[in-house]
């Protein structure tokens, strides 16, 4: 079974936003079932899919004067902090620890964000001329 399912519920009707979170259900469910060779480099995957997916967010935000832009590039920058911790950990061989944080804090954190600050944003473009 996936940690994480496409579905409606993680889907905020922006296309970018939404084929960067398809992206990334993929390669966390790929994570999950990998063998531990394989771990460290869909890991590094994961990370800079992640990182250029925030960068995208973060450009959106600027160019449409979001209102919640900072407490929203905080959160990216928290969890791209955590991401690199859990990445030195799996860099000195301590997968385990790696796969705990694929299986046990990314799908939960990943749904609350999207349902929250993610469809947030979205719902401020589709507000915007030209959004």
């Amino acid at each position: 079974m996936a940690l994480l399912e496409k579905t409606d519920v993680l889907t905020v009707g922006h296309d970018l936003i939404d084929n960067d979170h398809d992206d990334f259900i993929s390669l966390l469910n790929e994570l999950d079932t990998t063998d531990n060779a394989s771990f460290p480099v869909l890991f590094q995957q994961l990370y800079e899919q992640t990182e250029q997916h925030f960068d995208r967010e973060n450009q959106l935000m600027k160019q449409f004067s979001y209102p919640g832009e900072i407490e929203h590039k905080g959160e990216h920058q928290r969890v791209l902090g955590e991401f690199k911790q859990f990445k030195s950990r799996i860099d000195k061989g301590l997968i385990a620890f790696g796969r705990s944080f694929v299986k046990d804090r990314l799908p939960q954190w990943f749904g609350l964000h999207v349902t929250t600050m993610d469809s947030a944003l979205v719902a401020h473009i589709n507000k915007q001329p030209g959004g």
